[in-house]
């Protein structure tokens, strides 16, 4: 055997197995012509719906620069899915858009982290013009609330004390005209130091921070797989609804909204992220009961959902790049599409948070797929690709549970690392053409060593 011939043959053959793989994102990049692509468009709209909705595009910014397609922005939707304005970021390719609020004199209230500071200001929609806006020295802030007058209820996640070696993410009541922060709730007084896996830079991940009245908050510490209510005078936890790592009832959830029935039970609708699903709870007997959920593995890492009046509630799809109403039973009644990455969404003409009836009070209950969808694919958010046939092949199986989990993980994290011009399969060959590279160049490593010993 002519051993050297051999080699190179393998080594041909290797390199016709890497570029077999990558071909297809070289061909998407050579091709790919973005004045085509789908960016800001309706989907679905077989009813108008009540006024303008307001939708906030979180963009993507890795190490302070932008990717251009995937930029920060606010947009209003008209009724029948018309684009009314765009505002963009005033900070170039440094900021992001999270939380955007209605407030009483008809202004949006938006929390925009800079360059780990946070920008909050008041947004005049008919000008465009910022009426005030506050640097605040915390990183990437996710909700402010109004409280009234000049006070701002604000979720401070990611504060980490270097010095001390803990984490210091809080609570703050906020005074604007002041430049005070009035008063403070720390989660490291009322979560063992143990939960997540323990103190991190970005422990608890408080994620929302809502007023429900009586002197309570309702909160959303993402990483901690639970929504808690507070009393503000006592400092004490007095509703909690879920627990650390328990993900049959949420995991790594965002924006929950707090609704009362007709007959006084508490009800929480949030967005189970982590669980790819939209979903219901009531206390019942002093238990946290789930009565609804839809989209469950159809959606993909919904971070806001909203009861509107009519019973049907409005979703933000994040990496489908959609916001969506749908109906209590599952059926998409209203869609847009709002590249790239949206992260909440409100119907301006029922202001901020949900406004409309439990899923019981609509004699309602169980769990329904989203149907009716237009499945577009702006912002090149498809996720049934690759994942839906990963779930298909192992279904039945004993790998099953861990390739779900894989699955699920996979559409969270590509969708942000992935360019625009290429597809979810064209991702999935080019890692595996880096791997059939990778493991080929170890062997020439090796065998290199093994020369150099000889």
């Amino acid at each position: 055997m002519n051993l050297p011939s051999t080699r190179t043959a393998l080594r041909v053959g290797v390199l016709l197995v890497v570029a077999a793989l990558v071909s297809p994102a070289a061909v998407s990049a050579v091709t790919y012509d973005p004045e085509t692509e789908p960016d800001l468009e309706p989907g679905t709209i077989a009813s108008p719906a009540n006024g303008s909705t307001v939708i906030s595009v979180q963009g993507y910014t890795f190490r302070g620069n932008t990717n251009p397609k995937k930029p920060a922005r606010l947009i209003s939707v008209g009724e029948r899915g018309s684009l009314e304005w765009i505002y963009n970021s005033t900070t170039g390719d440094r900021g992001w858009f999270y939380d955007v609020d209605p407030m009483p004199n008809g202004n949006l209230l938006v929390s925009s982290p800079v360059a780990q500071q946070t920008v909050i200001f008041e947004l005049d929609p008919d000008t465009g013009e910022r009426v005030w806006e506050t640097t605040l020295d915390m990183d990437d802030t996710h909700d402010v609330d109004y409280l009234g007058g000049d006070e701002f209820v604000i979720a401070n996640m990611r504060a980490w004390n270097e010095s001390a070696g803990r984490s210091d993410d809080r609570i703050v009541v906020y005074n604007r005209s002041t430049d005070e922060i009035t008063w403070e709730w720390y989660f490291r007084d009322h979560f063992p130091e143990s939960t997540d896996g323990g103190y991190n830079d970005d422990w608890s991940h408080v994620n929302d921070v809502d007023p429900i009245g009586d002197g309570k908050l309702l909160l959303s510490p993402r990483n901690f797989d639970q929504a808690v209510v507070i009393d503000m005078e006592s400092g004490d936890i007095v509703e909690r609804l879920g627990s650390d790592d328990d993900y049959d009832i949420m995991n790594e959830q965002h924006n929950p909204d707090w609704l009362l029935s007709e007959n006084g039970t508490p009800t929480i609708l949030v967005a189970d992220s982590g669980n790819n699903r939209v979903v219901e709870y009531a206390k019942e007997d002093g238990e946290w009961v789930q009565t609804w959920s839809v989209g469950e593995n159809l959606l993909n890492w919904p971070r806001d959902a909203d009861r509107l009046p009519n019973g049907n509630t409005l979703i933000v799809d994040t990496l489908n790049h959609r916001v969506m109403e749908v109906t209590p039973t599952g059926e998409v009644v209203w869609e847009y599409y709002a590249t790239w990455g949206p992260y909440d969404a409100e119907r301006v003409a029922h202001g901020d948070e949900s406004s409309g009836p439990t899923i019981r009070d609509l004699g309602a209950s169980g769990s329904y797929p989203i149907t009716g969808s237009a499945n577009l694919t702006a912002g090149s958010g498809e996720s049934v690709g690759f994942v839906g046939q990963m779930r298909a092949t192992f279904a039945g199986t004993a790998l099953e549970a861990p390739m779900n989990e894989f699955a699920v993980r996979w559409a969270h994290v590509t969708p942000w690392l992935r360019p625009v011009w290429m597809s979810g399969w064209d991702f999935v060959w080019v890692i595996c053409g880096a791997l059939v590279a990778l493991v080929w160049l170890t062997g020439e490593l090796a065998l290199g060593v093994r020369r150099v010993i000889r």
